[in-house]
């Protein structure tokens, strides 16, 4: 399996889950981090559609079972007074056109692995139905950003069926790491664990699906 963001937070704990349990994982990382275990590192920027396009060179003709595409920056979260346009726009290519890029530059290499899986990690705060409902955060960046990406789980689930690709978008609770600070109510290891059980149990049934790490389904 592959996860990019892997270095810290939920993407460290996810990549050394899968390890512990026995798969080979791909980590990827923008600058250098160690691991313990079966994790081997790829360096990637995913801002840099160049760094995307080499990873997908760099690993031609390697199968991966599961593609994880947790890297993501939250932003301004100041409101409308302080958006910064040029912010808003990098928050967007991180958030959102990464995971796009990345899904078709290891088009093929998802297609020969086993499972078939791509897992978007998005958020509850892009959905238009429940996003505000408790949370009045200014973020505009950030839930634009998870909005469109959950539309673009929508987009490659209609164009990789064909593939028997299974597309999740998945919201993995308000995590305690440093994206999520100090005030955040879910454990790491809580949130990654159901995370990969979900992962783990995914077929094409599911594809399409908004989820959250403790099963519940999310409206858009």
């Amino acid at each position: 399996m592959l996860i990019t963001g892997a270095s810290r937070g939920l993407g460290r704990e996810l990549a050394t889950l899968y390890a512990a349990d026995g798969w080979r994982v791909i980590g990827c990382v923008r600058g250098q981090a160690s691991f313990d275990g079966n994790i081997e590192t790829h360096s990637l920027d995913v801002s840099d559609a160049g760094s995307i396009a080499a990873l997908g060179r760099a690993l031609e003709g390697v199968a991966i079972d599961v593609l994880i595409n947790n890297a993501g920056i939250r932003g301004d979260t100041g409101g409308l007074t302080t958006l910064d346009g040029d912010e808003f726009l990098e928050v967007m290519r991180i958030n959102t056109l990464a995971p796009l890029l990345l899904a078709r530059a290891l088009q093929a290499n998802v297609v020969a692995g086993e499972n078939r899986v791509i897992a978007n990690i998005s958020s509850r705060a892009g959905s238009l139905a429940e996003g505000t409902l408790d949370d009045d955060d200014g973020d505009y960046a950030y839930r634009c950003s998870k909005a469109a990406l959950n539309m673009a789980t929508v987009k490659l689930a209609q164009d990789f069926r064909k593939d028997g690709i299974a597309i999740l978008s998945l919201h993995p609770g308000w995590v305690k790491t440093d994206m999520g600070g100090g005030e955040a109510n879910v454990p790491v290891a809580t949130s990654a664990d159901g995370l990969k059980a979900m992962i783990d149990q995914a077929g094409m049934a599911d594809t399409g699906s908004f989820r959250s790490y403790d099963g519940r389904r999310i409206s858009w």
